[in-house]
């Protein structure tokens, strides 16, 4: 059995950690790996040399930040195969799935390649007499992203590219349960010509990421997880100085109006519901029929569910792979069956699903619950699978309170066919994200990604340009350069323009 080790300094090292955990692959319920769990030493280690490397990468010139910025880019693009098959076999999701998760990483890649025209600045001639005001953003220090087991790739891509090329350095603190894909891309950023010490990977659990929260060297923390998680790493982080953006859970809903084409509605939201097992922080787990589009929609999401073909993600066959561990089964059927017990309709139940070959995966089948109402554990629960609960309102205003009435806003959709049903509905969600006949409206990389009340926490979204803002902060120069015969004008009042 192999052991994953930490990548520090531009080397892979086992540290001063004596710890390990177990990494599985899903479809088998097999042992794969084990992975050294980072200690305070470790990220020490790691933070010094990222610290050692901020000296020289912090004032490396433009150009040279953005040539290996595009040979990463080249890199990642090539190893798009290998890189699926590593998610894939540590996460459990198919290998489509995965190669799609990498190509939406490597468009944040290529928006960090024009980090030239995203950092220039502004310039003010003659603001006063003989008075020049000029502005520009310079980098913070060692910045720590946190990610989340079910986009090993994507998420981290959210954040280090970024941060890389705005001039910071980086430690990345991926998920135990699927540490390969961060150490892979460590070793494309060494082949890219990335100076020692600039990205770093520590592996590890709640105390790595509680070292790196409480390190007084991380002048930055970025964090994607669960709410509670979101919120104590919020609070803890900015304790101690750092400036944090903490993306939350979520409780996604879409909204089918009766004049949506409920064909075309169900084929998408059964994607979006089911598509890597519903371990998505934009999966669609509420759909709210409206009127008379109930019946007919929960017809038709009944027969596409029993169509999703579930197996291996190896396999080409199948739509849709495992869920992560044994424990999130368990939690997940937990769930539906909780749903049955206070009064939802059990259209299809993924309970006790087998897969042949597969017997002892992780796998939860598609599942659809009916009559779901607000105060069932399957809705205000974050359930993270493959489970799609139907609530009933009977006017668009019904559907938009109770969006509103959610305590998550990540992300939200409506099919209609009506543009004024869309846009009253885009306006009066308090939701960060919206689909519009969009499932899953996440931004493309020039813009921001990040969600409403507690879906995020901090100011500033992620990636875009608030993900320029928030790895800089602006310099304001004001200056003078008077003629040496000039006399002093100096004043010891309030300086104002002239």
């Amino acid at each position: 059995m192999s052991t994953i080790e930490h990548w520090i300094g531009g080397r892979f090292t086992a540290g001063a950690a004596t710890r390990r955990g177990a990494v599985f692959n899903p479809a088998t319920g097999q042992r794969r790996h084990e992975v050294v769990l980072a200690g305070p030493a470790d990220v020490d280690a790691a933070v010094a040399a990222a610290t050692e490397a901020f000296a020289s990468w912090s004032q490396a010139s433009l150009s040279a930040r953005t040539k290996i910025v595009f040979n990463f880019r080249e890199l990642l693009n090539a190893h798009v195969a290998p890189l699926a098959e590593i998610i894939s076999d540590e996460h459990g999701k198919v290998l489509s799935d995965a190669a799609g998760e990498v190509r939406r990483g490597l468009e944040v890649v290529e928006f960090a390649c024009g980090i030239p025209h995203l950092l220039k600045g502004d310039y003010s001639d003659q603001a006063s007499t003989g008075v020049d005001v000029f502005s520009f953003r310079e980098p913070l220090g060692v910045c720590a992203g946190i990610t989340p087991f079910n986009f090993p790739a994507m998420v981290p891509m959210w954040m280090y590219p970024v941060a890389i090329a705005c001039g910071n350095t980086f430690v990345l603190k991926p998920s135990e349960r699927d540490p390969s894909a961060a150490n892979f891309v460590a070793d494309l950023w060494r082949r890219a010509g990335l100076p020692d010490g600039v990205f770093n990977v520590v592996h590890g659990d709640k105390v790595t990421v509680d070292a790196l929260l409480d390190h007084p060297g991380v002048a930055a923390v970025s964090f994607v997880g669960s709410t509670p998680i979101a919120r104590s790493i919020h609070r803890r982080a900015s304790a101690s100085g750092k400036r944090v953006q903490a993306l939350g859970g979520a409780k996604n809903h879409a909204v089918v109006l009766p004049d949506a084409d409920l064909e075309y509605a169900a084929s998408h939201l059964t994607a979006a519901a089911f598509g890597s097992a519903g371990e998505r922080c934009m999966a669609i787990s509420a759909a709210v029929a409206v009127g008379g589009a109930g019946d007919p929609l929960t017809d038709i999401l009944t027969r596409r569910a029993h169509d999703v073909v579930v197996g291996s993600g190896r396999d080409p066959r199948s739509d849709m792979g495992p869920v992560v561990t044994a424990a999130a089964r368990d939690r997940i059927e937990g769930l539906i069956g909780a749903g049955e017990r206070q009064g939802a309709k059990v259209l299809v139940d993924g309970r006790g699903h087998r897969v042949t070959g597969f017997e002892e995966g992780f796998f939860v089948g598609p599942t659809v619950l009916d009559r779901v109402d607000t105060s069932m554990d399957v809705y205000t629960e974050e359930i993270f699978g493959p489970v799609l609960s139907v609530v009933r309102a009977d006017r668009a205003e019904d559907a938009i309170a109770l969006i509103n009435a959610n305590p998550y806003g990540n992300g939200t959709a409506i099919f209609t066919a009506s543009g004024e049903a869309a846009r009253r509905f885009q306006r009066g969600v308090h939701v960060g994200m919206i689909g519009v006949n969009v499932p899953i409206p996440v931004p493309m990389a020039y813009y921001s990604f990040g969600g409403w009340k507690d879906s995020l926490f901090g100011d500033q979204h992620i990636h875009g340009p608030e993900g320029v803002s928030f790895y800089t902060r602006g310099k304001v120069v004001t200056s003078r350069w008077p003629h040496v015969e000039a006399p002093h004008g100096a004043s010891l009042h309030f300086p104002t323009s002239s």
